[in-house]
């Protein structure tokens, strides 16, 4: 394992602002951090995205016994060297059976399973742009996201495929079993048919987009993500980075990430085969079966989102399984609250808790924790930025650049920022500037050592009397509350102050709490102008699959649902 005295560190100086990496003269924050030798970002244009990661699998004599992947419901395993074979003879069957090439755009619409990283990185090596979908979108959704894409082929669960015949493409079942059309193809026939021959050179190259990723919409309709193989190549050396310098490098990881997310699929689809490790996948997150998975398969390293941390901190408070195993756990694609940070670090001392940030327009990255002792030092901040990341931090409603423990927007630039929004040219430049800056749509700062702090999304931002309320600072708050297991704040109009903040509660089994109870306890946590006026009791906060509170049904929701004590 490396050691703390081994990781590339943030130089100290006297100047606060070259510890922060802030250039007051452009108002450029830098990262200090530089990747270790021997991995570096690709410079040659003629590379793609299928071709790098193949050159980081392990040695061929290696990859006969190294486990790439388990099932954690069925125990089946692929080795690197299966995992290949199958890949090339995927890759056979859909180009020359087929007729899959360049630029052809196939969309996957399936839960995690043996067979995804597969068939992405067949698609791929065929030249084909992949587009993955939701399997929890409704059918109208789906067709949606095949004709904005342009798909060609959809390759969809049995059980999914329903949602496919309105729109009239060819579409391929994944596995045989519980397909209903007995002359359908399927993933696995292809696999069993086809032999694994080499594929001509598709002349891809690092500007050509890769993937069609579809935003979550948690503000308005999903938007297409365009990531070319130069975003998602740089991304994934990242990736090689952070594992290296963590000492994971032999760590079991465990899948329950949604693969069709760009978190799940960096980590899971693709970029931890360039470092050898061994996943377990499950097809969805479930805490029971994710507490036996890790005690069976001795899961070192699980890459999470808040709502695991969260149910992970109950089981603990019940006396739940030690998970001795565990020694890692990565946090994103939502916000983590500093309180829950904390409990989790008190409930699981002996593992380290990397909060980060990242979305999908920068391929599911931005900032990350080198160090654990800066995480536990800071549990309210996502990190610093990524080696070859720059950012501003602009006022909000001037544009003028701040420094260091001033809010505003956070801007970044670096090699893995999107091409753009698909055939949106108006969204396309609302998002990423002239100069190259991508607007987040984040509040955050920085402080005097270059940490990040993402205080909220701006357009949740409510507007109370004149001050900003953050929603997920109250949110921290209700979740400290131990009758509350769940919680999300949304703005309310009203005549007198513009906007009040309304709090939807998920109370535990067994209590009777009211809202004036829940109202008094976070008035007496918060500055006056920020407290609840309102409470909502639920049964669920509904949330996107990665974790993200899906406000707009909560205020919808709201419009329509009388108070219920």
């Amino acid at each position: 394992m490396a050691t703390e005295d081994a990781f590339p560190i943030q130089e100290h100086h006297s100047n606060p602002h070259k510890r922060s990496g802030y250039c007051p003269k452009t108002g450029i924050y830098r990262s200090l951090l530089h990747l270790s030798d021997g991995i570096d970002i690709p410079k040659s244009p003629n590379l793609d995205l299928a071709k790098f990661i193949f050159s980081h699998f392990p040695h061929p004599d290696r990859a006969l016994t190294q486990i790439a992947l388990i099932d954690s419901a069925t125990d089946q395993q692929l080795t690197y060297a299966q995992l290949h074979r199958s890949v090339r003879s995927l890759a056979a069957g859909l180009h020359h059976g087929l007729g899959v090439g360049k630029g052809d755009v196939v969309l996957l619409l399936s839960p995690n399973s043996l067979l995804y990283p597969v068939i992405c990185l067949a698609v791929l090596s065929v030249g084909a742009i992949l587009t993955t979908a939701n399997p929890l979108n409704t059918e109208g959704e789906i067709v949606k996201q095949v004709r904005d894409s342009g798909a060609k082929l959809a390759i969809s669960a049995p059980e999914e495929v329903h949602k496919l015949k309105s729109t009239g493409i060819p579409t391929i079942v994944t596995t045989e079993k519980g397909k209903d059309d007995p002359d359908a193809i399927s993933i696995e026939e292809l696999l069993d048919k086809c032999e694994p021959l080499d594929i001509p050179s598709m002349g891809s190259t690092q500007s050509d987009t890769a993937a069609l990723l579809y935003s979550s919409g948690t503000t308005g309709f999903s938007k297409g993500v365009v990531l070319t193989h130069a975003n998602l190549i740089s991304i994934i050396a990242l990736l090689r980075w952070t594992v290296q310098i963590t000492g994971s490098t032999n760590d079991v990881y465990l899948a329950f990430l949604p693969m069709f997310h760009v978190y799940g699929l960096a980590f899971f689809a693709l970029g931890l085969f360039t470092v050898g490790t061994t996943t377990v996948l499950m097809p969805r997150f479930d805490l029971r079966a994710m507490l036996d998975a890790i005690h069976r398969h001795r899961v070192t390293n699980i890459p999470a989102v808040p709502p695991v941390i969260l149910a992970m901190v109950k089981i603990a408070r019940e006396g739940g399984p030690q998970l001795s195993s565990l020694r890692r756990v990565g946090c994103g694609a939502a916000p983590l609250s500093g309180d829950l940070a904390n409990e989790f670090r008190a409930q699981f001392p002996w593992v380290e808790l990397r909060p980060g940030y990242g979305l999908t327009e920068s391929s599911g990255a931005t900032t990350f924790f080198v160090s654990d002792r800066d995480a536990r030092e800071r549990p309210r901040s996502v990190g610093t930025l990524f080696p070859g990341f720059c950012a501003k931090v602009v006022d909000v409603d001037t544009g003028a650049p701040l420094p260091p423990n001033r809010q505003g927007e956070f801007l970044i630039k670096s090699p893995s920022v999107m091409k753009g929004y698909l055939k949106n040219d108006e969204a396309t430049s609302s998002a990423i500037d002239g100069d190259g800056w991508l607007h987040t749509g984040d509040l955050c700062y920085f402080d005097d050592d270059g940490f990040i702090y993402i205080v909220d999304r701006i357009k949740e931002l409510i507007k109370h009397n004149g001050y900003q309320v953050a929603p997920a600072e109250l949110e921290a708050v209700l979740l400290t509350h131990p009758h509350i297991l769940d919680a999300a704040v949304i703005p309310a109009e009203d005549e007198e102050s513009g906007q009040i903040p309304v709090a939807y509660v998920v109370r535990a089994s067994h209590s009777r709490m009211t809202e004036d109870q829940v109202i008094q306890f976070v008035a007496s946590r918060v500055a006056s102008f920020k407290r609840v006026k309102k409470v909502r009791f639920t049964e669920t906060i509904p949330k996107s699959a990665a974790g993200k509170i899906l406000r707009k049904q909560l205020v919808a929701q709201y419009h329509h649902t009388p108070s219920k004590l």
